[in-house]
């Protein structure tokens, strides 16, 4: 399959720049698998869409402040994208600037022109486009608290002024260099509002690494290899998706990550008793890569945003969807003017 197959061009002033207000005003396209339906709506009618007993599954996850800025011995300015722990003082991280070999010494700054902190990083393992293994003197949450600035995609060029507002309002568990933006749409009186209509919420956890960043760059779908991802599926929520799938209800995903836990949990279930659990709990890396041929477990609908060009976001999307129905899908929310991207508008896939 030919990543080109999933490229499209898009209006450079349809990337949304800044988050709507209220969460819950941005636009809802809801598409149909079964007639190929295509309707317009905002996202706070989203209840009409879903009914009693349907499992909502959210990603918790919590955005780091994970850029970091640094110097050199030499005074190069150097800057850090931390992107998953290998320890409390250990991260692969991705880092821009030049000859930053094994061994280097970085002396980490309060802010992008800003004055040593005390702390200092050494580079310790070197990978390939800019990839590196960092190992801190301190813990590194607690300084990334303290010192660091909450990455936005590269797309978005306006500054956020609250960056609460590139968190989900039930964002809790701190670890993602990028927010889980389906996540995005959601208020805490719309989900009261779910709840009341007999609408459950599951909480499982991915913290979104390197990938949301990096279009596909080999020629062949097929050749691209997902970086590993840190994901939790908590007992708990295995038996709520369990008793919802034993019960004939919907199991919703919100967002491209909530639906790779919750396949990576049913591949994990499939060996010894695949028919007594369709998943099971499960904690740790995730590389799956889902695109068209895949056959999906567990999930019946898709609440997403809309993916940049050659993405694995997209191709997802795709192998949920329908090739033909969600480039019909896109091509219909470019000419209608919706918001793209992170802080875009949403997709309702049943």
């Amino acid at each position: 399959m030919k990543t080109a197959e999933f490229d499209y061009e898009l209006p450079p002033e349809l990337i949304a720049q800044t988050p709507i207000e209220p969460r819950d005003a941005s636009r809802l396209m809801v598409v149909d698998r079964r007639t190929g339906e295509i309707i317009h709506r905002h996202f706070y009618d989203l209840p009409e869409f879903l009914r009693s007993g349907d499992l909502l599954v959210h990603n918790e996850s919590r955005v780091i402040p994970a850029r970091l800025f640094a110097r050199k011995p030499t005074g190069g300015r150097v800057e850090i994208l931390l992107l998953r722990p290998r320890a409390d003082d250990t991260w692969e991280a991705l880092v821009r600037g030049r000859h930053i070999r094994a061994g280097l010494h970085l002396t980490l700054l309060d802010g992008p022109d800003g004055r040593p902190t005390g702390a200092v990083a050494e580079v310790v393992e070197e990978g390939e486009r800019g990839m590196r293994v960092l190992s801190f003197d301190r813990p590194v949450l607690p300084l990334a608290e303290q010192v660091g600035v909450t990455p936005l995609p590269p797309y978005i060029h306006t500054p956020l002024e609250n960056t609460e507002r590139y968190q989900t309002v039930y964002a809790h568990t701190p670890g993602s260099a990028a927010a889980p933006t389906a996540g995005l749409h959601f208020t805490p009186e719309l989900l009261r509002r779910l709840r009341e209509m007999g609408v459950r919420s599951a909480f499982v956890t991915l913290h979104i690494g390197l990938d949301t960043f990096r279009p596909v760059s080999e020629e062949r779908v097929e050749d691209h290899r997902m970086h590993t991802e840190y994901c939790v599926l908590p007992p708990e929520v295995a038996e709520q998706v369990n008793q919802a799938k034993r019960g004939g209800r919907r199991v919703v995903a919100v967002g491209t990550t909530s639906v790779r836990v919750l396949e990576t949990a049913a591949i994990k279930a499939q060996s010894p008793k695949p028919k007594t659990q369709v998943v099971r709990p499960f904690e740790g890396a995730t590389d799956l890569f889902i695109y068209p041929g895949y056959e999906f477990r567990v999930v019946d609908a898709l609440i997403t945003n809309f993916h940049l060009p050659r993405s694995t976001l997209l191709m997802l999307v795709t192998a949920f969807a329908g090739k033909e129905l969600l480039g019909r899908a896109y091509a219909e929310a470019i000419r209608l003017r919706y918001r793209f991207y992170s802080f875009g508008d949403a997709m309702l896939v049943v």
